[in-house]
């Protein structure tokens, strides 16, 4: 009773806490919301007392500042920095690429073959903070970035083998000048992306090129908050592949090939085919409930070689985060498929050459990939399944010796010490092992992180939709509520409910199958107390992993029903057991952990009775 009471009053506390950090956080944004519309309001009010003629005037004062600026940066470019804005569209089978003449560069990308959640297609690097470029000589003690600078632009060009090239040029009036030449195949992310420097020597100082590359990420999944987790720098480094999240920047202090700011399903990177030899990169990971996910600021620097005309081959990728296309792409590029890193870098292998192999193989000849997943968690449950069976019968060894035990514990009463003892001796002889019902759940441990990994970047999931659910690389809503409560969130997963329910159910089957520690009653209470944790947990998973868990719950009941009614043969178990412990003891030698653990229990078993002994004496 006094442990049943004490876990009601954690229930309790917890509940307390959660209510309380529930309403600080609503009165926290409350006041937020209510500071930002004063300040809002007095700019506003600010605004509205300014007359029209005063606007206009502030207007034109600030065009007319841009423009000399630009003109005075722009040197002996000066003519160039005052040609409006041309857009040029070109297009493949994949992709929409719009160019800007503005700098030369790529304006935006649409990925014919992906919707936005937030509508429409996915556009990458749509932002105004974002593109490519690197600075430039202008003059004597001047310089500017090509961003800065209004290229001319020449009509797109059909080659032989379908691919399309557009040019743009800038060029002074000696001659010097820059060309940006982009190639886009016919059935690719990828675009060549060539620089001619006519002049080199005057454009650039001491024969590095200082590239800058900006990308602001924004949201074009269902969680933007999700989105924003699952989103990081990527870059290949010595030929190695690396990352930061957490971090906020990294310096690279060996050769650099490409630089990829990604999304969970999309990214855009630079490609130096010869390579970059140094630079930093900077993230910015947005806190904020807009659409912006983050920002990527990366500073690149490039040898190029002492000559008057120089051709630097670069590419762009602008894309999904596929595996088959990134690893086409570039070197180690398909580690930006999140397969497993770091602490979980150990189920990388697992996903690569068993869990994709499998999956791909099913979703050759199945459309439905809710119906793929299943087959896959059958093909999981079946490879694991020896294993399951050997933890079945081990269980079923350790139900047998139940009334054993309950025999020790009434003999040995309070020393714990002594039980112990005795308990490994039963075990040893019967040859029961009380670790082996562990297996099963163990065995889930890296299956789990790998499944995790891969559902979470798999993007032939998006947009896939099952029962329910309208896309199961995020999760499905069965209740949507008005705003975020602490902890759960904006909604409740029915996937995230059926697998919490099927594992309480598992919970229920073993706590009936499998003896409990009197001594530890609040163990009983566990299975009531996981399934909170596991939801919250859970609620915001994709619903191919829940769905997963779902199936693979059903699965393991039924294996267990059936092991336990039908294969398992519990008097056959029993009289092996009796055979065992009749039979010829044989000496072993005991293992230096058995050895060590022995000493310890008899170490603390004389420490006991010096306590009863001091205390009899009293």
């Amino acid at each position: 009773m006094k442990d049943k009471n004490t876990i009601i009053g954690i229930v309790i506390l917890a509940v307390l806490f959660f209510v309380f950090f529930w309403y600080t956080n609503k009165q926290q944004q409350a006041y937020l919301t209510n500071q930002k519309h004063i300040q809002d309001s007095l700019r506003i009010d600010s605004i509205n007392k300014i007359t029209p003629e005063q606007k206009a005037a502030l207007k034109l004062d600030s065009l007319h500042a841009d423009s000399i600026g630009k003109t005075n940066a722009a040197g002996n470019f000066a003519k160039a920095a005052s040609i409006p804005e041309q857009l040029v569209t070109v297009e493949n089978n994949l992709i929409k690429a719009v160019f800007t003449t503005k700098g030369g560069a790529v304006k935006y990308i649409e990925l014919k073959q992906y919707n936005s959640q937030t509508g429409g297609k996915v556009v990458l690097g749509e932002s105004d903070k974002g593109g490519f470029s690197y600075a430039i000589n202008t003059g004597a003690n001047k310089s500017a970035s090509t961003s800065e600078m209004d290229f001319v632009a020449e009509k797109p060009v059909t080659n032989a083998d379908g691919s399309q090239t557009v040019q743009f040029k800038l060029m002074d009036s000696a001659g010097a000048g820059i060309i940006h030449q982009y190639t886009i195949k016919k059935d690719s992310y990828l675009i060549d992306w060539n620089i001619s420097l006519a002049g080199a020597q005057s454009l650039i100082t001491n024969n590095t090129l200082n590239f800058h590359f900006v990308s602001q990420l924004m949201q074009v999944e269902k969680s933007a908050e999700y989105e924003r987790r699952m989103s990081n720098v990527c870059f290949s480094e010595g030929n190695d592949f690396d990352y930061i999240s957490s971090k906020t920047e990294h310096k690279f202090e060996k050769p650099v090939q490409w630089v990829s700011a990604a999304q969970q399903f999309f990214n855009i990177a630079l490609i130096a085919k010869d390579n970059f030899k140094g630079g930093e990169v900077h993230w910015t990971r947005s806190t904020d409930t807009t659409q912006v996910i983050g920002l990527v600021d990366a500073t690149l620097q490039m040898q190029v070689p002492a000559s008057a005309n120089i051709n630097i081959p670069m590419q762009l990728y602008f894309g999904p985060n596929d595996y088959k296309a990134l690893q086409n792409a570039a070197p180690e590029m398909d580690g930006i498929v999140n397969l497993g890193r770091d602490f979980y870098a150990f189920v990388r292998p697992i996903n690569k050459y068993i869990i994709m192999p499998v999956f791909n193989f099913f979703a050759g000849f199945i459309s439905v990939y809710g119906w793929v997943i299943a087959l896959l968690t059958i093909f999981i449950r079946l490879i694991t399944s020896p294993l399951v069976y050997k933890s079945y019968k081990s269980g079923a060894r350790m139900k047998l010796l139940r009334p054993e035990l309950d025999e020790l514990r009434k003999k040995f009463g309070k020393d714990q010490q002594g039980f112990a003892m005795e308990q490994m001796k039963l075990f040893r002889e019967a040859g029961a092992n009380p670790l082996g019902g562990c297996l099963p759940l163990l065995l889930q441990i890296p299956i789990f992180f790998a499944l995790y990994s891969f559902f979470n970047s798999n993007i032939s999931l998006r947009g896939q939709p099952f029962l329910w659910s309208d896309d199961l690389s995020t999760y499905d809503i069965l209740v949507q509520f008005g705003s975020k409560i602490f902890i759960i969130g904006d909604h409740i997963s029915l996937f995230a409910l059926l697998a919490v329910a099927t594992s309480f159910l598992i919970s229920i089957y073993n706590m009936n199958m499998t003896p409990q520690d009197p001594n530890n009653p609040a163990l009983k209470y566990m299975p009531y107390v996981y399934p909170i944790f596991m939801l919250l947990f859970f609620n915001s998973l994709p619903a191919a992993l829940t769905w997963y868990y779902t199936v693979s719950n059903l699965i393991t009941l039924g294996i267990q029903f059936v092991i336990q009614n039908y294969i398992l043969d519990h008097d056959k178990i029993l009289a092996d057991m009796h055979e065992r412990r009749k039979a010829p003891k044989k000496v072993k030698q005991k293992s230096k952990w058995q050895e060590q653990y022995e000493k310890m229990m008899e170490a603390q078993k004389k420490v006991q009775q010096l306590k009863d002994q001091q205390k009899n004496k009293k």
